[in-house]
């Protein structure tokens, strides 16, 4: 009874983790506007802020392993935590000094923390009980990760993105005095939530320090990467992470710039159910929020239908091959973002947002179907399909790029073709069993 206790509490605590990074990952993206403005970015380099958070993953996830198996688990998070925390504290210098480096560094090191935290909780959770009941429990645990992405859209748009922000030539025309006042004003804005995080995390790294995890016996790690790379199932499902973190990144930081280039603040404001929803967020009138406060709350809903959909999946992975749900969930995707491109308004948010219902499924079945039947192999495959999440440095800025030279809506092809590639991988996978 003590040790299901234990069992209980700890696993409640570690799923904070994965509720933190989840809701930190997604307030990035609602810094991403502010940022362009504030730097006269162009929508590439407003992208390039994803690389470095995402670049992290790729640099770092096979070294964070290394770290772990030298000074353990429970120091890990630790370890993990602070240097999330440190992360956070960046932000202050760089808003007070307006140095986009300092804040890409920032990010960076963010980031850093966030990949030693998912190389720890994962397995933590895992042995936190019965084998049986392994995969139940990580599939909670992602799903209050999901609460955290579903949630920080909504507290970005009212915290970072809420206030009107003046352009280069409104801020060159005020006085030195009111310049200074007001970039003031701009850092705190910037600094204020990300103060709040950091203090915050080191709570919970006080929690860790003092709590008593159950040991983990640490899984023997057979087999080499050379191995790993010679299972050709594997390296496409390597791929196919890439391709749907890219996607499913992309689209997310884009949301706000997308709805305003197509001007549906008017749409929004018309609409009383979307309106009274805005204001219920924001809790005040649209008239008073910046319009990109306005459209970022309806974010939301593109990382809540991941939420949605990954409790929906679960279940329909165990009635239906694997292989066979992943290719209906990227199928149906694509004819969502089609559907966005070639339509406006209402109807053209929606199709984009519910994206995110679709995309709910992917990263775990993609992850499952890529390990199946590789036997010993299976911990260094982790690694390499962790390492893949480097998509999400790669594609955004690219979609950024396509975006600053043919538009919003005819770049969104490049993302359908990210989707093509896991509607092939579900399919090539459709007729294979678990073993």
């Amino acid at each position: 009874m003590n040790q299901q206790k234990s069992y209980r509490s700890s696993f409640i605590l570690l799923t904070t983790l994965f509720f933190l990074w989840g809701f930190i990952t997604v307030l990035v993206d609602s810094l991403i506007p502010r940022l362009r403005e504030l730097f006269t970015l162009t929508y590439f380099q407003a992208g390039m802020v994803q690389f470095a958070f995402f670049g992290a993953y790729f640099l770092l996830s096979i070294p964070a392993s290394y770290i772990l198996s030298k000074i353990g688990y429970k120091r890990g998070i630790i370890f993990g935590l602070f240097t999330m925390a440190l992360g956070c504290l960046l932000f202050y210098p760089a808003a007070s000094y307006r140095v986009f480096g300092v804040f890409m560094f920032a990010y960076f090191i963010l980031a850093g923390g966030m990949t030693i935290l998912q190389v720890a909780a994962n397995p933590y959770v895992a042995v936190l009980g019965s084998e049986t009941g392994a995969s139940s429990r990580l599939n909670l645990s992602q799903a209050f990760n999901s609460l955290g992405t579903a949630i920080a859209p909504a507290i970005g748009a009212l915290f970072i993105l809420s206030d009107k922000i003046k352009t280069k030539d409104e801020i060159a025309a005020l006085s030195e005095t009111a310049k200074d006042t007001y970039l003031a004003t701009e850092a705190s804005a910037v600094q204020k939530p990300f103060i709040g995080l950091a203090l915050f995390i080191l709570c919970i790294a006080g929690i860790f320090f003092f709590a008593k995890l159950p040991k983990l016996i640490s899984e023997k790690s057979e087999g080499t990467y050379s191995e790993a790379f010679k299972q050709k199932n594997l390296m496409l499902g390597v791929l196919g992470i890439f391709f749907y973190v890219g996607a499913e990144v992309a689209i997310g930081s884009y949301l706000v710039n997308y709805f305003l280039d197509m001007n549906l603040v008017e749409v929004i404001k018309d609409n009383n159910m979307m309106r009274s929803f805005a204001e219920s967020i924001l809790n005040s009138g649209l008239t008073d929020n910046d319009n990109k406060a306005i459209v970022g709350v309806f974010v939301t809903f593109y990382w809540s239908g991941a939420m949605i959909g990954r409790f929906v999946g679960s279940y329909l992975t165990k009635i239906i091959n694997p292989g066979k749900v992943l290719g209906i969930f990227a199928t149906i995707a694509m004819i969502l973002i089609l559907t966005s491109i070639s339509t406006t308004g209402i109807v053209s948010m929606w199709s984009i947002l519910a994206v995110g219902l679709f995309n709910s499924i992917m990263f775990p079945t993609i992850f499952t179907l890529a390990i199946n039947g590789i036997g010993d192999l299976k911990p260094k495959a982790s690694g390499l399909l962790c390492t893949a999440i480097v998509g999400g440095a790669f594609i955004p800025p690219l979609y950024g790029y396509f975006t600053d030279e043919i538009g919003f809506k005819s770049a969104l092809f490049f993302i359908i073709i990210c989707y093509a590639y896991i509607l092939w991988y579900g399919y090539k996978n459709s007729k294979k069993v678990f073993v």
